[in-house]
């Protein structure tokens, strides 16, 4: 049996998620800032789907999206979200839960530009998460924009932008045999306010 020996520290929940992101940067196969992103609609209605982590700090962690695509939507009815890391190499799971802030003119635009030239004509071309006719119709439309902006960076669009999740609830956990697995919880009820831990029930 084991022992607490291997219980997730009682440390500062942001330098942890650190050290884990790092563990998992240098194991993951692919895209060890993919993580799960679940909405709402103003009903209730949950939506999931994948996303990329862009950026993470002590005020919290981005992601970029277009605003008129459905989780865009979603954000705009529930400003409340969740996200799940899952590193399956690493065996460990992490969950966030809090309040959406989008994030400014500046930090949107300044990202937008470090994306590769396609990327970036490929999101101006697109009406996310909208019906699409035909394949043909969305590559006519990538090809347009590119033949209108020839050189240089593409205008970033009105609509793509980045949301930063607050965190009010962190969970950390380990993987461990027969499912005595560890988990730690740190919460808060504002993100001025200090956190508080408990280990939990696997």
């Amino acid at each position: 049996m084991q022992n607490d020996e291997s219980a997730i520290p009682q440390s500062d929940p942001f330098a942890l998620f650190e050290v884990w992101f790092a563990e998992a940067k240098e194991s993951e196969p692919n895209d060890p800032n993919a993580m799960a992103l679940a909405t709402a609609s103003d009903d209730g209605f949950p939506s999931v789907r994948m996303v990329l982590l862009k950026g993470y700090g002590s005020d919290g962690f981005v992601f970029y999206t277009n605003a008129e695509s459905r989780k865009g939507e979603q954000i705009r009815a529930n400003r409340r979200a969740a996200l799940l890391f899952h590193w399956k190499s690493l065996r460990r799971q992490i969950r966030l839960e809090g309040p959406l802030d989008e994030v400014t003119e500046a930090e949107a635009d300044a990202y937008f530009h470090s994306r590769p030239r396609v990327s970036q004509i490929g999101s101006a071309a697109s009406d996310q998460s909208r019906p699409l006719p035909d394949r043909q119709v969305y590559l006519d439309r990538v090809a347009a924009v590119e033949a209108r902006y020839p050189d240089g960076d593409i205008p970033r669009p009105p609509y793509w932008t980045g949301f930063r999740l607050s965190p009010r609830r962190i969970e950390f956990w380990r993987d461990r045999q027969y499912r005595l697995h560890d988990r730690r919880l740190f919460s808060r009820d504002d993100a001025s306010d200090p956190w508080t831990n408990t280990l939990l029930y696997p």
